[in-house]
């Protein structure tokens, strides 16, 4: 199963992108949301770096590897929420993720009706369904930063450790990151997972 795809940009098309990897190039569907935020090369080499969500899409007569491509796994994750939902496949869920996926997500946790069905191929119904299946728990998605010197928490548990290695995937610096922490911890002090100091951080962001 692919993963991940470092290639030369070739050319970027409407909901795809075409990787060249050492003269064999692969489309990759890539969200609008996305897609907008792949300028060019990310390194010297003229290379772009996409996370994959692999998986193969069967028709009565055959069965064809599709490629879906994210520029970090937060992302990745948040698609895989996304197709969770009854009727919703990944080639549908390209073409509706078409705005910020921080501002999906927060129009999720919020039951923002209105919002969702401005996402291509979501009507009422199918935002109603994307609420009840994914409300209150996509939340620390609406960190991502894509609209636009604290110590190292060295003694802390696993779990905060693990909210600070998802907050520096989500490009949060990390005094940054470790001062959200701790403004949590004071505030609901009760915590005791990861999740639920993400979705904690997210309530915090949001009420600024």
């Amino acid at each position: 199963m692919i993963v991940k795809l470092s290639g030369r940009l070739v050319e970027k098309r409407e909901h795809s992108v075409i990787l060249d990897l050492h003269g064999i190039c692969y489309e990759v569907l890539v969200p609008v949301s996305v897609l907008g935020r792949i300028e060019g090369p990310s390194d010297g080499q003229g290379t772009i770096d996409l996370v994959i969500y692999h998986y193969l899409q069967l028709t009565p007569s055959s069965g064809n590897d599709v490629l879906v491509g994210f520029l970090n796994e937060i992302e990745r994750d948040f698609f895989l929420h996304f197709i969770k939902v009854s009727g919703i496949g990944p080639r549908a869920a390209v073409k509706a993720l078409n705005k910020p996926i921080s501002e999906i997500a927060q129009a999720i946790n919020e039951g923002d009706q209105s919002f969702l069905k401005t996402l291509p191929g979501i009507g009422l119904q199918k935002s109603k369904e994307i609420i009840a299946k994914l409300q209150g728990k996509v939340g620390k998605y609406g960190l991502i930063k894509d609209r636009g010197a604290v110590a190292p928490l060295a003694s802390a548990p696993g779990w905060q450790e693990e909210a600070l290695a998802v907050l520096l995937q989500l490009q949060y610096k990390k005094p940054e990151a470790q001062e959200m922490i701790r403004k949590a911890l004071e505030r609901s002090p009760g915590i005791g997972t990861t999740e639920d100091l993400l979705n904690e951080i997210y309530k915090q962001r949001i009420n600024v």
